[in-house]
């Protein structure tokens, strides 16, 4: 029996210090609209108290960045055994054109951009926004057919990664 099929991402949530600074931040920067907000005192899943506000920014391919406000202006800690480019959100954008004008805007707006980076696949800027998050706005520069390929090799490419890895861990163990 095959598992149901995942048909997209609906929404992605993380802790906000200030859902008006993230509200500003997403809505008026990144134009990304606020389309829903949930007030409750208590979490639906577990029944546990802690008042807060839960708000939804669309994405034009209508899913969701979500951020939860727990009114003690705290922003979620970086996780301390990672460092602080792995965890991040990819957003993507039409073109390299657009990617440059949104480093424009950004930039225009006091946010500290790095890039434009070449990931040979895609092309990428990275920002944070003001809770400490790590975004990413990318574009393809390749081809359907040459991500296509590139998937074929996939498989192969990271079965490579899990044998160098032990092979480096055995190394390590055994100096």
């Amino acid at each position: 029996m095959s598992f149901v099929p995942i048909r997209g991402l609906h929404h992605f949530a993380y802790r906000c210090k200030d859902a008006e600074e993230t509200r500003h931040f997403y809505e008026d920067l990144l134009e990304l609209p606020l389309v829903h907000v949930i007030r409750a005192d208590n979490v639906p899943s577990t029944g546990e108290y802690c008042p807060y506000v839960h708000i939804f920014f669309e994405m034009a391919d209508g899913s969701y960045i979500a951020f939860f406000d727990l009114g003690d202006d705290v922003k979620a800690d970086p996780s301390p055994n990672t460092p602080s480019w792995v965890n991040h959100l990819a957003l993507r954008v039409d073109s390299p054109a657009d990617l440059l004008a949104a480093k424009a805007r950004l930039e225009a707006a006091g946010v500290e951009v790095l890039g434009i980076t070449d990931h040979h696949i895609i092309e990428s800027i990275y920002f944070f926004d003001p809770n400490g998050i790590r975004l990413e706005l990318t574009t393809p520069t390749v081809s359907e057919k040459e991500m296509e390929s590139l998937a074929q090799e996939a498989h192969e490419e990271a079965g490579k990664w899990a044998k160098e890895k032990q092979e480096r861990r055995s190394a390590a163990v055994g100096a």
